[in-house]
C-alpha cells in the first residue's frame, strides 16, 4: 500500500459482498495439500496467501470501524503473513464483519488507516474491494477452482489499478502491467493490470 492511493479515484456505490461470498465459496475447495503449493503471488505459498487475505480482512474491517491499532498500522510487507488456527471456520466470520462494517456510511466518511497508510475512507472501500477481487483470483487459480467475479466488483478493480496522469502506477504494489488483448475478458483484464498473468498455473 503506498500513499498514492489518496488521490485514487473513488467509484461510488460499491458492495463488498459479492467478492467476499466468492472467498468464502472457495474455501470448501481447499485441501491441506493444497497449503505449500505456489500462487499468482510469487512471495506466498497458498498457506500465506490465506494468511494474508486472513489480516487485510481484520485490517479493513477495523479500518471501516476507525479502531485503530496493530491490525491497522502495520505495513503488510513487514513480515511473511502466519496462517491461525481454525482459518477455515474464522475466515467466514470476519469476511461477513468486513461487508457490515463498509456498509455503515459512517465507515466512509472521514480518514482511515490500513497498512500503517492514511487514506480517506472512499478510497480505504475500493482498496479493500481490490483486494478481495484480485486475491480471491489468487486463490481460485491456485487452487484449481472456478472464479466467477461480479461485473461491478471488476470493475471497480480495474478502474483502481488503471494508471493515470495523477495518479501513477506503484511498482511496489503491482508489477508491470501484463498485455492482454482489448477484448479480452474484464476478469483477465483486471488480472493484468495487477501485474498477473490471466493464463496462470501452478507449476508455471
Amino acid at each position: 500500500m503506498d500513499t498514492h492511493l489518496e488521490t485514487t479515484p473513488v467509484i461510488p456505490t460499491i458492495d463488498l459482498e459479492p467478492a467476499a461470498r466468492q472467498i468464502t465459496g472457495l474455501l470448501d475447495g481447499i485441501d491441506e495439500q493444497h497449503l505449500a503449493g505456489p500462487t499468482p503471488c510469487p512471495d506466498y505459498t497458498v498457506r500465506e496467501l490465506l494468511a494474508h487475505v486472513v489480516g487485510l480482512t481484520t485490517a479493513f474491517r477495523d479500518a471501516a470501524r476507525k479502531d485503530f491499532g496493530p491490525t491497522t498500522d502495520t505495513a503488510p510487507d513487514a513480515a511473511l503473513p502466519v496462517l491461525p488456527d481454525g482459518w477455515r471456520e474464522a475466515l467466514p466470520s470476519l469476511l461477513d464483519e468486513l461487508v457490515t462494517a463498509w456498509r455503515d456510511p459512517a465507515a466512509r466518511q472521514g480518514m482511515t488507516r490500513a497498512g500503517g497508510v492514511d487514506l480517506p475512507g472512499e478510497v480505504a472501500a475500493v482498496v479493500a474491494l481490490d483486494e478481495l477481487v484480485i486475491h480471491g483470483w489468487d486463490l481460485a487459480r491456485s487452487t484449481g477452482q472456478k472464479y466467477e467475479a461480479d461485473e461491478a466488483s471488476l470493475l471497480v478493480s480495474l478502474a483502481m489499478l488503471t494508471p493515470s496522469e495523477t495518479v501513477p502506477r506503484s511498482e511496489h504494489i503491482f508489477g508491470p502491467p501484463v498485455p492482454v488483448p482489448d477484448d479480452a475478458p474484464l476478469v483477465d483484464r483486471a488480472v493484468a493490470m495487477s501485474g498477473r498473468r490471466p493464463d496462470w498455473q501452478p507449476g508455471d
